[in-house]
């Protein structure tokens, strides 16, 4: 059945006549009667008895307009969805983020987001770099922001900002009573590390084999949170995001160690799917990550 015959038919019907449905329509009189013969011939039934003053349904045209009602109705919800859709009024959100980003800096920024879009739906999965670019591959994220490395020719991918990562240790360390320190002796000190698979890993360790430096790693640990407590007994060392160890920093339980000709720092990523395109939520958020870290001149320490 051609919806346009119908979309005619429910016009005449809602308006009771041939010139009211063709006004409704903005289309004319004849070309409104043309349709309906068609839709009549098609269907082998009339639809409308003509009359002195417009016209009425026949049997057949009443059994015809309640599907009519319900199929343009269906239409018009469908376009109404699909408008709150487009202005983030509706819809889900699947979002990844390796631990450093998703844990210090995306909460605040998705919370302010939300509050913005309330009727979004929105879920972080918080993980390690790795993990994060196999849930994109298992579509069971959309969009993810990583500090660790990827290759570029398998994702959509954009540049974020960079992110140093600082030598820290306990004041109680050795080490931090020193007013500078050489690679080689931070390379000596037993060294706390994230799990295989992490963006802080990855980086650390290209670091240090591009000054032919081989860590004494102590122990590789799955999160920052833990990785920092470990510190606090004062007998290692660890390359920290300088977002993750602000508070530690500026309370004197952790320090900054001097470490001379060695600094780390990593690029921070947003990535999908190459074949996937992003829905207007994940774009306005992804917008407004990029204008926070903008605004901080790429560097997210101000978060």
């Amino acid at each position: 059945m051609n919806l346009h015959h119908l979309k005619v038919f429910l016009a005449i019907a809602q308006t009771g006549s041939i010139s009211a449905g063709a006004a409704r329509l903005f289309i004319s009189q004849p070309a409104v009667t043309r349709e309906i013969r068609e839709l009549e011939a098609r269907l082998r039934l009339p639809l409308f008895d003509r009359q002195s003053r417009g016209v009425t349904l026949t049997a057949a045209g009443q059994r015809l307009l309640p599907y009519a009602e319900r199929i343009f109705a269906l239409e018009q919800a469908a376009e109404r969805d699909l408008q709150a859709f487009a202005n983030l009024g509706c819809g889900e959100l699947h979002l990844g983020a390796s631990a450093t980003l998703g844990s210090y800096l995306l909460p605040a920024l998705i919370a302010a987001f939300h509050q913005q879009y309330p009727d979004l739906q929105l879920s972080l999965q918080i993980d390690n770099t790795a993990a994060c670019l196999q849930q994109l591959e298992d579509n069971t994220i959309t969009l993810a922001f990583i500090e660790g490395p990827f290759t570029p020719e398998q994702f959509n991918h954009r540049h974020l900002g960079t992110d140093a990562l600082l030598p820290v240790a306990s004041p109680k360390h050795p080490l931090a009573k020193q007013a500078a320190i050489s690679p080689i002796e931070l390379a000596d000190a037993a060294l706390l590390i994230r799990e295989q698979g992490s963006g802080t890993r990855a980086t650390l360790e290209q670091a240090y084999q591009a000054l032919g430096l081989q860590p004494r790693i102590a122990m590789a640990l799955g999160n920052s949170e833990a990785l920092k407590r470990s510190l606090l007994a004062g007998q290692a060392v660890a390359w920290v995001s300088e977002l993750a160890v602000q508070q530690e920093l500026r309370n004197g339980q952790l320090c900054h160690l001097p470490v001379r000709d060695l600094q780390i720092s990593r690029d921070l990523h947003a990535v999908w799917r190459r074949e996937h395109s992003l829905s207007p939520a994940a774009v306005a958020l992804l917008e407004q990550v990029e204008q926070a870290l903008s605004t901080s001149k790429g560097n997210i320490k101000t978060f």
